[in-house]
């Protein structure tokens, strides 16, 4: 059987993504983001659950992404990617560094993501696999490095106070 898609369009088809996701990383216009999904798309967030639909995907994105530590990522560049032509899919490791604390101190995780192309610069689905408490870690050490440099806002505080002891120090 034929693949549906060539490696080089899978490719250019991701690079175009990573430039939105880019783009979108300093303008937080998450709406543009969700502008890349089809119609009936499908998002697999593993901590938060399926939603279907670009609608669905667009409401989750800007909840999640307009806060804590979601709001508080700089950036989300792709380490490497792999193309499946077989199957229509991008396979990558993306990083989520948060901003400087104040120290040039860095706080970053990493998850994979699968990406399944539909076509016409479109994707019909993405599933994040990641460790959740790894990210909670990752968050609750920035929150402790700003606070310590007296740069910890209002919505990293309520997110400590709210969340962040689910992610205690572990030794």
């Amino acid at each position: 059987m034929t693949p549906r898609f060539s490696a080089d369009e899978l490719d250019d088809a991701f690079a175009q993504f990573q430039q939105t996701v880019a783009e979108v990383a300093v303008s937080k216009d998450w709406d543009r983001w969700a502008d890349q999904f089809a119609e009936d798309a499908t998002y697999i967030e593993h901590a938060y659950g399926r939603f279907t639909g670009r609608e669905e995907i667009r409401a989750w994105i800007n909840k999640t992404m307009h806060a804590f530590p979601g709001s508080h990522m700089v950036e989300y560049p792709s380490l490497w990617h792999v193309v499946d032509p077989a199957t229509s899919r991008v396979i990558c490791e993306v990083d989520n560094p948060m901003r400087d604390p104040g120290d040039g101190s860095v706080f970053t995780a990493t998850n994979i993501t699968i990406l399944t192309y539909g076509g016409d610069g479109l994707w019909s689905c993405e599933e994040d696999v990641y460790n959740p408490m790894e990210f909670g870690l990752m968050a609750r050490r920035w929150c402790e490095r700003a606070a310590e440099l007296g740069t910890l806002d209002d919505a990293g505080r309520q997110w400590m106070e709210t969340t962040g002891a689910m992610f205690a120090r572990r030794r």
